[in-house]
């Protein structure tokens, strides 16, 4: 760990979309949360986009571009490091960058397989640095609260979890066919959007042991080649030359928890309207609560009240009372300044006090072993899918 009080040093490898928010998330974590963080030097972003990266690096007020990822492992005075780029590109990079003895916040899914996410596992296991899986919905006030009235027993024995994540990227059909349309069954709207609420399904109501009834579905089986480099979910120009999406569109199936809970689940990349929808409800014997992405700064909460004519669900406004909030927006007020960007600075702060060994830190990060559960989980959907809806065993927690 980092404890001397000398500046940290950190870089980004991918300078798209998410790549921006974890860079974001660096420029601002000691403005947040109390002292004891050392400064932060904004080393670096990395791209093979050369003029993405400068872009990225000018936004954000990093020192410099550089032309790839290895030049990020080469450089001796970078201490910690996010990996946003290409799922199949996990492994090789965390891997260098543990071996230079760089830590490491790498985004989910863990990797492009789950040969590669059981090897990054392993090496979290050896590793003598701080490794970290972006799952930033964690670091939302609102389904921190939600996950504490679960562990403090205000909705009684959970009856139901029923999750969503629901977005629209990949609704038009003259979309290019990106690295996120190849790689197989489990990689396409369930890999991209679907660890994360399985993840968040977790997080709130414990571990899942089986899986059943999944069924995968692909709405648009063939789009268009780009004729450049493709950033995000942006448009871009494509070719008249089509070819064949790997991965599914859209995925449903049926979770058992470990405490008997049973648990719906449905993901999609083409669902007409909806930019962001992850979503769940939680209900319980004594109360129930719903959170939707789309209205992050609330939640709906409803228990057993003793007088009988004010029951009803009530929507309760993110503040200083939830999780993150107190200390983490500069207007510490209810309803003010929750949302996606926040979570990732609170996620890049967690990550930094753990590696400058932080008095009183936030909750650690997930690791790279949490990730692979969800990437294993995953694996079950799919092979559930393959036959026929029958109940598939998801590996215990470790």
């Amino acid at each position: 760990m980092t404890t001397s009080g000398k500046p940290l040093s950190v870089a980004v490898i991918g300078a798209g979309m998410a790549g921006r928010s974890h860079a974001a998330g660096y420029r601002n974590v000691n403005t947040v949360f109390g002292a004891g963080l050392p400064p932060v030097r904004l080393a670096a972003i990395a791209d093979a986009n050369v003029a993405l990266g400068e872009d990225a690096a000018r936004r954000y007020g990093f020192e410099k571009a550089l032309p790839s990822w290895e030049a990020v492992v080469e450089d001796p005075t970078i201490d910690a490091v996010s990996i946003v780029v290409g799922n199949a590109l996990h492994r090789p990079i965390a891997e260098a960058l543990v071996a230079a003895g760089k830590h490491v916040l790498c985004e989910k899914p863990l990797a492009g397989s789950l040969e590669d996410a059981r090897a990054m596992a392993e090496l979290e296991r050896s590793a003598d640095v701080v490794t970290a899986v972006g799952y930033t919905f964690r670091r939302s006030p609102g389904i921190a609260g939600i996950r504490d009235h679960v562990q403090r027993g205000e909705l009684g024995d959970l009856t139901l979890f029923s999750g969503r994540y629901w977005c629209d990227y990949a609704t038009d059909p003259r979309g290019p066919l990106s690295w996120r349309f190849k790689g197989g069954a489990g990689s396409g709207a369930l890999g991209d959007v679907g660890s994360h609420i399985i993840d968040a399904a977790e997080y709130v109501a414990g571990p899942i042991v089986s899986v059943s009834g999944a069924s995968l579905s692909t709405q648009i089986p063939k789009r268009p080649l780009p004729l450049g480099a493709v950033v995000g979910h942006n448009a871009a120009p494509v070719s008249d030359e089509f070819g064949e999406v790997e991965n599914e569109d859209t995925a449903s199936f049926t979770a058992r928890f470990e405490s008997g809970l049973v648990g719906t689940f449905s993901v999609t990349r083409t669902g007409f309207g909806l930019p962001n929808g992850l979503a769940f409800d939680v209900l319980g014997v004594g109360g129930r609560a719903a959170f939707d992405q789309h209205r992050p700064a609330e939640y709906l909460f409803d228990d057993a009240q003793p007088d009988a004519r004010t029951r009803g669900a009530r929507q309760v406004i993110v503040g200083p009372h939830l999780p993150y909030f107190a200390g983490g927006v500069p207007m510490e007020a209810a309803g003010v300044g929750a949302n996606n960007a926040d979570n990732f600075t609170y996620q890049t702060r967690a990550f930094l006090d753990q590696v400058a060994g932080v008095a009183e830190p936030l909750p650690a990060c997930a690791t790279f072993a949490d990730a692979l559960r969800t990437m294993e989980i995953i694996q079950a959907v799919v092979d559930s899918s393959r036959n026929g809806g029958a109940a598939v065993a998801v590996p215990p927690v470790v």
